[in-house]
């Protein structure tokens, strides 16, 4: 298996008649998903996702591929496909076509439509061509087959992109559930024929690579649903990804038999839902869904209640219900039900939202204590039975960490892909697909780019370094006046500290330190201010992490006179 190596520089130039694929996101992580392929001096991307942050990321709304790479090539770009509507998968396109809009989109109706609702916000009117499963396209030199696949939301496809370098197959998301919702399978015949074509790449989603055997159908929650349902004495709230429309459509359902009403709550969740009961994804019967505004005239055990929020994230409806931070407030009795797994890296946060909850007297029922979430990814079994019917001569595991990759790849080889063809790459790392063999040809730049507010790509990792400790340790400013010709203190030391947990009485004994420090200073002949303020952050610094074993952000400011 080969492997990416931390030194591995820029790739050469794409020999005349190779194949070259780039992840940019989605490698080594959950999310961020997006893979450019070139052939021919010509770009195809597949998904522009967005990666949602964590803790030790503050501040930050959303995280996006690295376009660094592209934007010297924005005008060999012949399409984006787009597998399906997830925001990890979607989420980075607007900003994307901020580069250059009129860049085609390529994907399912219900794709599509997400796509075009999230781009509206934008101000952006993107070209779109809309296609199904068992289409071909030919977008620039990549003659693209779309593939029917299983997931959690309807309409998702893998594409089959076909050159005179060889085929190229990307599952996009997937799983068999052979019990689907909607009856749209995997359509395995048609990987079968792929494979007796000869897919001579195989780029496959690892999620739950290490998950053995295979994932229970979508339909098996029903039960579980109707027994919470039965048992709920006041308002149900269901949490779920605001895409996932056959996970709501079985929250209808069980409404509509217990003879409840359902509100969906947050602007994401109101738009999705409303885009697939209008395109027919969604079976809504008359009557069932209102308004939110219309709840206090209804029993609370009439009430459903649909919110986004089962990550924990901390701005949607559900973090603020159990901040007492939303006009829904929680109340002894009512039952919440967080419809979905725990995407890795969200524990922490999906914890204390559930004790949140739990505080204020709700019942939750989560997938730790009910079986109210399955997977919309193929487990290890799936994946096995796929390969033997795909027989890949080159795999590339792509969507997951590194865990998922290695394990995802070590299935492959089980199944007969040989070792040496099987590639673990990461992302920015370039794989070259040449005469049949898939092999390691460099790197690009795929790093990071953070999204605060309007801002996009100006936090920084040092920034965000600064935020944790101000969040952890607090800052301290200290402000002096010096004479410029003597370099001696005519005004302070002035300390004041936020969130370092020091009382400001306290600085008075550094005070001498810093006066200390300063007058050797000018003894030494040095006046330069920036000099100066180093002097007295190192001076501080060391006298509160000798005193208080800590270490805040230290802010000094010299002025001089």
């Amino acid at each position: 298996m080969s492997h990416p190596h931390p030194e591995l520089g820029p790739p050469p130039k794409l020999p005349e008649g190779g194949l070259r694929i780039t992840p940019l996101g989605g490698l080594g992580e959950i999310g961020r998903n997006m893979t450019v392929v070139e052939y021919g001096g010509r770009l195809l991307i597949i998904d522009c996702g967005v990666l949602f942050p964590e803790e030790e990321q503050p501040g930050v709304d959303l995280i996006l591929p690295d376009f660094t790479s592209l934007r010297d090539r924005l005008d060999d770009i012949d399409g984006i496909v787009l597998t399906h509507g997830h925001e990890d998968h979607i989420g980075g396109v607007p900003f994307l076509l901020r580069e250059k809009a009129d860049i085609p989109l390529i994907g399912s109706k219900l794709t599509l439509a997400l796509i075009e609702a999230k781009l509206q916000e934008h101000r952006i009117r993107p070209y779109t061509l809309e296609v199904e499963e068992g289409h071909r396209e030919r977008i620039g030199p990549f003659e693209c087959e779309f593939v029917s696949v299983n997931h959690s939301i309807p309409d998702a496809l893998a594409v089959a992109i076909r050159t005179p370098a060889g085929m190229v197959v990307h599952t996009g998301d997937f799983k068999m559930d052979q019990l689907p919702m909607d009856g749209r399978l995997t359509d395995l015949r048609a990987f079968a024929r792929l494979g007796e074509e000869g897919i001579d790449l195989l780029l496959s989603d690892s999620t739950n690579a290490e998950v053995p055997g295979f994932v229970p159908p979508e339909r098996d929650i029903s039960g579980v649903l109707r027994q919470v349902f039965a048992g709920a004495q006041k308002r149900i709230i269901v949490a779920s990804f605001a895409s996932h429309v056959h996970r709501i459509q079985q929250i209808l359902d069980a409404a509509h038999e217990f003879g409840r009403r359902v509100a969906f709550v947050g602007r994401s969740m109101v738009r999705n839902m409303g885009i697939a009961r209008d395109l027919g994804y969604l079976d809504v019967p008359a009557g069932l869904v209102v308004d939110v505004k219309t709840l206090d005239d209804l029993p609370d055990d009439e009430v459903v209640l649909v919110c986004t929020g089962s990550q924990g994230e901390p701005m949607a409806a559900l973090s603020r219900m159990a901040n007492r931070d939303h006009q829904i407030r929680i109340v002894q009795g009512d039952t919440v039900i967080l419809a979905s797994s725990l995407i890795p890296g969200n524990e922490n946060a999906v914890f204390r939202v559930i004790n949140g909850l739990t505080r204020w007297g709700a019942n939750v029922v989560h997938k730790g204590n009910a079986k109210v979430h399955v997977s919309g990814h193929a487990s290890a079994g799936e994946l096995l039975y796929f390969y033997n019917i795909c027989q890949p001569k080159n795999l590339m595991p792509v969507h997951g960490e590194w865990r998922h990759l290695r394990a995802n790849a070590e299935l492959g080889a089980q199944t007969g892909v040989p070792r040496e063809r099987v590639v673990i790459a990461e992302d920015g790392v370039v794989v070259d697909l040449i005469d049949g063999k898939a092999t390691i040809a460099g790197k690009v730049h795929a790093g990071y780019v953070y999204v605060d507010g309007l801002s996009v790509g100006d936090v920084t990792e040092s920034s965000l370094k600064d935020r944790r400790i101000l969040g952890d340790e607090g800052i301290i400013s200290v402000f002096v006046v010096v004479d410029s010709s003597t370099g001696k203190i005519v005004g302070g030391p002035h300390i004041q500290s936020r969130g370092s947990g020091i009382d400001d009485a306290d600085f008075e004994r550094v005070v001498p330190k810093i006066d200390e420090a300063l007058a050797k200073s000018a003894q030494d002949g040095i006046a330069e201010t920036h000099q100066l303020q180093q002097l007295v952050r190192r001076t501080v610094g060391k006298w509160v992490s000798d005193t208080y074993r800590r270490r805040p952000m230290i802010l000094p400011v010299v002025v001089e006179v």
